[in-house]
């Protein structure tokens, strides 16, 4: 075949997915050795499996819809009162619902057929963004409406995490567990990229409501991907006990499992001290770096979702024990210094990049811990699990993004360094204490044997499950 009849063509959909690759014209058998090749490399292992690409691709289109709102939902409280303390007070109202919801859904999951639990969660999502464009395309949106619909938005994501966790498990084999959990988190984190980027040209119209209708066509997809889902999957409730026994059984699980309760504390506070940050960055792009628009703001948000996207891809391929307990003292040591260094930034390039460091970090962090809790609990239980771990870690940041967004409104919090040659806008103060003390968590974790030996070893597959 001449180059002039060489046809180049973009092809592969993988059945469920949006993953596309670019080929020559092969024949049908060529094609599916090349499939096989591309799914057979440890970094996209977890893919093989048709049932977890389905909830893969579902699941980066739902996190693209959550992150692009929390950005088109950030930047019009910010206009509409240009105060942190406003823009705190709504990311605490869409966090907060994960200390009351979860252990509900986390019960139903355990109950019921995850799968159908997920479609009802994506249902409701795709209910509150087109009331959300439908308020805006008629001017008739108002601050307690932003604040109600974000407390709505908050509880059907808090559902959806504990649903998600334990379904997980359940569609790929134990030894493709880390490979199948840093894809997942890839979706979430990546589409910090995909959300934003999608509605970046929005932000600057008048017609923002196309930015919410956008949230409400990742919804769409969502939805029609979890009922596409073969494999049933639930957990199991233990006969002896009643409904408030079978309710709260992931509390006891958790603190009394010599692993679980560790590694859930040190989740809480890295999520509170490094990750609480989106009441912060409205500001940051506006008094640090003179923004006019939304556009900084979703740039920054951008390049932490493209930092996280490459640390989890990496992360898909690591296989050895060892690397992945030193990786998870190393990426918490980093994600404390990444936001120190998006405080002392002097410009906005050294923003991104330091943004898209506190991407990578936080990412890789949470995935690891992700994966350790999964593979200390029985599956009987991973969705009661999930939902205590969920509370822990949704109530801290609810509580923390207020707190940075209130404290990131006080004047005494600006800080004059080396003689005035470099100020601190109390949104960079507040960062820098964060990533102060949650370096300062990882040092004395060291000192905790349990804690010292994942470092050194990380943890086996053969974990034994506390009941």
């Amino acid at each position: 075949m001449s180059l002039n009849n060489l046809k180049i063509r973009w092809c592969l959909f993988i059945k469920a997915g949006f993953i596309i690759i670019p080929h020559e014209i092969y024949s049908f058998h060529s094609r599916g050795i090349l499939i096989n090749k591309i799914l057979e490399s440890r970094f996209l292992a977890a893919l093989q499996y048709r049932d977890y690409r389905v909830l893969w691709t579902g699941n980066m289109s739902a996190s693209a819809a959550a992150w692009a709102l929390i950005v088109a939902r950030g930047w019009i409280v910010w206009e509409m009162s240009e105060s942190s303390l406003y823009v705190g007070l709504v990311t605490f109202l869409a966090m907060i619902p994960r200390v009351v919801i979860p252990p509900f859904t986390g019960y139903l999951a355990d109950k019921y057929e995850r799968r159908k639990v997920m479609a009802s969660i994506y249902a409701l999502n795709l209910t509150h963004t087109l009331f959300l464009a439908g308020l805006m395309a008629f001017n008739q949106m108002e601050m307690w409406h932003l604040m109600t619909l974000a407390f709505v938005n908050g509880a059907a994501r808090s559902a959806q995490m504990p649903v998600g966790q334990a379904l997980v498990p359940n569609l790929v084999p134990k030894e493709k567990l880390l490979n199948a959990i840093a894809l997942n988190q890839a979706t979430m984190h990546g589409s910090r990229l995909l959300g934003p980027l999608t509605i970046l040209p929005l932000l600057a119209s008048t017609r923002i409501e196309w930015a919410f209708l956008t949230c409400s066509l990742f919804y769409i997809i969502s939805l029609v991907q979890a009922l596409r889902i073969k494999t049933t999957s639930s957990g199991s409730m233990d006969s002896k006990k009643g409904f408030f026994s079978n309710f709260t059984q992931g509390i006891p699980y958790v603190y009394k499992h010599p692993l679980l309760k560790l590694i859930v504390m040190m989740a809480f506070f890295h999520c509170g001290f490094t990750m609480s940050f989106e009441a912060v960055l409205p500001v940051l792009s506006v008094e640090r770096f003179n923004a006019t628009s939304g556009g900084d703001f979703s740039l920054m948000m951008m390049s932490i979702g493209g930092g996280a996207l490459i640390s989890l891809i990496w992360l898909a391929g690591v296989t050895s024990e060892t690397t992945k307990g030193k990786l998870f003292l190393n990426l918490g040591i980093i994600s404390g210094l990444a936001p120190i260094l998006l405080a002392f930034s002097p410009n906005i390039y050294f923003a991104i990049g330091s943004a898209a460091l506190m991407g990578a970090s936080q990412a890789g962090y949470m995935t690891l811990t992700h994966t350790m809790i999964q593979l200390a609990t029985d599956d009987s239980v991973r969705g009661r699990v999930g939902a205590v771990y969920s509370v822990h870690i949704g109530g801290i940041m609810a509580t923390m993004n207020l707190a940075n967004g209130a404290m990131s409104d006080l004047p005494f919090l600006r800080l004059d360094l080396i003689a005035g040659s470099r100020v601190l806008l109390p949104a960079d103060t507040m960062l820098t204490i964060g990533g102060i003390l949650f370096i300062a968590c990882v040092f004395i974790s060291w000192f905790i044997i349990s804690l010292r030996k994942i470092y050194r070893t990380g943890i086996p597959h053969t974990t034994v499950s506390q009941t």
